[in-house]
């Protein structure tokens, strides 16, 4: 049970590192057109992407497939950026159409994602050939780490949106933008 907590912390600190805050910062770009009665459709939607990360983690730890960790390292503050680049353009959290294509964004940005930790990972289980419990565990601590910052977030959203008054649209607009600046400085440096 030790080496499960093992993992299941190193997911946790995974997503909660503010080192690594490109994953921070695709959470809050997925959530932020989100308010706290949405909060359903939020877990879902991290959840996705959760499976996204994954599927390409587990693939490219047992070495099935390879990607130049360079290209990783472009294509990750862009799937942030067109995710937050897609919510200037969203009318309402109510849309089902704008739902789904965030579960598919979720998800297809999810595999980019998995593929950024899994020379990491691999590294940390060596030549271990039964890594499933340690994988689940990594990706359990991962998606508690989302909850957290979701939860967070949300609770940011209610602030500023039901007590402050801010509308959700300039609040949605805001956040956004800010993600994209960061992101953008992601690729630049």
């Amino acid at each position: 049970m030790n080496e499960f907590y093992l993992y299941l912390r190193l997911g946790l600190e995974h997503i909660l590192d503010f080192g690594g805050y490109d994953h921070i910062l695709f959470v809050v770009a997925l959530t932020a057109v989100y308010l706290v009665k949405d909060w359903t459709k939020v877990l879902i939607l991290v959840t996705a992407f959760t499976v996204g990360h994954s599927i390409t983690l587990a693939l490219a730890t047992f070495n099935i497939i390879k990607v130049d960790q360079d290209l990783i390292e472009l294509l990750i503050p862009l799937t942030i950026i067109i995710t937050a680049f897609s919510n200037l353009f969203k009318k309402t959290t109510g849309n089902r159409r704008n739902v789904q294509s965030n579960y598919l964004f979720a998800l297809f940005f999810g595999l980019i994602h998995g593929l950024g930790f899994s020379q990491y990972l691999r590294s940390l289980l060596g030549k271990d050939t039964s890594i499933v419990k340690q994988l689940f565990a990594f990706n359990l601590g991962l998606e508690v780490g989302q909850i957290i910052i979701v939860a967070l977030f949300l609770l940011l959203s209610f602030i500023t949106v039901t007590v402050l008054g801010v509308k959700q649209k300039n609040w949605n607009l805001i956040v956004s933008s800010i993600v994209i600046g960061i992101a953008l400085g992601l690729i630049i440096k």
